[in-house]
């Protein structure tokens, strides 16, 4: 997702490394690495031009700071983190919307959102898979209108949506679009629901008849949101027709499906631009759970390469139980780690959705690999395939394939892999187990003075860390600056010194070695 758009902001961001002073001259070579990202990636060209003139003019002529401080630290601030703040503020402002994506109608009366859109845009599943957002998210209770009666199996795929979520679809066979939902919004008060999702029907292209029977539906049911839902991998066509139906109905927002698809990503930035009317929800799979609210900063960030940290914990929050997560967590950092926990690990990332989508949310994940670099899920199946074959007693005691190798040959048989796969596995489960165990060790009678425990949850970590190669990885590190400063700060500036305790263990031992060697001699006499 927003591979085009990504590279040029990366691009721009490297030309400006060891510059110390935004001119006019360095500026206009990292715009137009933009520039030509921003054409690629099909954003409009009124639109990029503008962005480009509103970067220009904030960044030309400021100088930048070394260091600054911030919350009792020092933060270096170089000529690209300046920059990419000034094009990060420009493309928030130009994706923002206020206010929540949906416009409740205040009780008794139903909450009514109008889909429209053109033929092949995701308008049905969109439908439903809004519908369990608002359930999930709102607590709503929806009910769905099938309106579309211009396509074969427009009903049939609503209905098959609606079981899977379970939401009751209203339809008449045979009726027409304006009679169905006047029908829908009285069977929704008779239902108790309190939104009605109304699915119309779309064109191969934007015509008369198409537009008449929408603006007549809108009248009859005044629906608080009139959604338009769009295919962002069609790129400009995708905003002239945001436009013609704004025109015509005056939209409240815009669902973008299949971003997941689009390397570009244009449309995204284009089209509150061009129509006034932001995106609201975007679209980022097939499954019916993949619909997330827009956020402007969390996109704007991911463009620039920088992730989607709290995009990232959403997706988090919604897979996780969090009393079971703390329970799990204890007794894994105690070191008591399974196989069954490896295979849960695995199966909590896949609920999540798309690895690599999950990854693009790191912060400069992008950076840290090859251009075109693609996760292969094949290879969790195969995990999960070679775990699964095993029984209860070797997934807790992984031990077991030490002492009787020919346990690997069955599991390899058992999971259609090769034994060479099977250890490859167990040595990564091995390391994993041996880095928990590392971060949850106490640190012994010293765990009682204010930030010990944190001190060495730090130490242990940089030195699996080590162990593991994984020096490279910025969060592994991040993570362990982290501890390390929890732990200074609560033991204050009266609180013992780390490299202190380095050295007077160091001396400890020392005196150690002399006593031994003094009674070496003595016994030699």
């Amino acid at each position: 997702m927003f591979e085009t758009l990504t590279k040029g902001f990366r691009n721009a961001r490297n030309r400006l490394a060891g510059v110390t002073e935004l001119s006019e001259e360095n500026i206009d070579q990292a715009l137009r690495d933009v520039r030509l990202s921003l054409l690629e990636a099909d954003v409009e060209l009124g639109v990029t031009k503008a962005f480009l003139a509103n970067v220009k003019e904030k960044a030309v002529g400021q100088v930048v700071q070394t260091a600054t401080k911030g919350k009792g630290r020092k933060i270096k601030v170089g000529p690209a983190e300046q920059f990419v703040k000034i094009c990060q503020d420009e493309l928030e402002s130009m994706m923002a919307f206020e206010g929540d994506p949906v416009e409740f109608a205040k009780k008794p009366k139903p909450t009514g959102i109008m889909m429209v859109g053109l033929q092949g845009s995701g308008k049905t599943t969109t439908a439903a898979k809004l519908a369990r957002f608002l359930e999930a998210s709102n607590g709503r209770k929806p009910l769905l209108v099938a309106a579309d009666i211009a396509r074969p199996g427009a009903i049939e795929q609503l209905q098959v949506l609606g079981d899977q979520i379970g939401a009751p679809v209203f339809s008449i066979p045979g009726g027409l679009p304006l009679a169905i939902c006047k029908r829908g919004l009285a069977e929704a008060k008779r239902l108790k629901c309190d939104t009605v999702i109304y699915d119309t029907a779309g064109r191969l292209a934007i015509d008369k008849p198409l537009m008449e029977e929408l603006s007549e539906i809108r009248s009859s049911v005044a629906p608080q949101n009139v959604f338009l839902v769009v295919d962002a991998m069609i790129g400009q066509d995708s905003v002239k027709t945001a436009k013609a139906f704004h025109d015509q109905l005056g939209l409240s927002g815009v669902i973008l499906t299949k971003l997941d698809g689009d390397a570009r990503g244009g449309a995204a930035i284009s089209i509150k631009n061009v129509t006034g009317t932001a995106v609201k929800f975007v679209g980022t799979g097939e499954a019916i759970d993949r619909l997330e609210e827009f956020r402007a900063e969390g996109m704007a960030s991911r463009i620039l390469g920088m992730g989607d940290v709290v995009g990232l914990m959403k997706d988090f929050e919604e897979v996780v139980d969090e009393t079971k997560a703390e329970k799990d967590a204890k007794r894994m950092l105690r070191g008591q780690f399974t196989l069954d926990d490896f295979l849960e690990q695995l199966q909590m990332l896949q609920n999540m959705g798309p690895l690599q989508e999950m990854l693009d949310k790191v912060p400069f994940f992008a950076d840290s690999v090859p251009d075109g670099f693609q996760v292969d899920e094949r290879e969790i199946g195969q995990i999960k395939a070679i775990v699964s074959s095993m029984t209860r007693q070797e997934r807790a005691q992984a031990e077991l394939f030490e002492k009787q190798p020919t346990r690997l040959v069955r599991v390899a048989k058992g999971s259609g892999t090769s034994e060479k796969q099977v250890a490859e596995i167990l040595q990564r489960f091995a390391f994993m187990r041996q880095m928990m165990g590392s971060i949850g060790a106490q640190a012994g009678m010293l765990s009682k003075i204010p930030g010990m425990k944190q001190l060495a949850a730090a130490n242990r970590l940089r030195d699996a860390i080590q162990t593991g190669g994984l020096e490279g990885n910025p969060m592994m590190a991040n993570l362990a600056d982290s501890l390390l400063q929890a732990a200074v700060a609560e033991q204050g500036s009266t609180g013992p010194n780390p490299n202190e305790r380095r050295a007077v263990n160091k001396n400890k031992k020392k005196s150690k070695r002399k006593m031994q060697r003094k009674s070496r001699r003595k016994s030699r006499r």
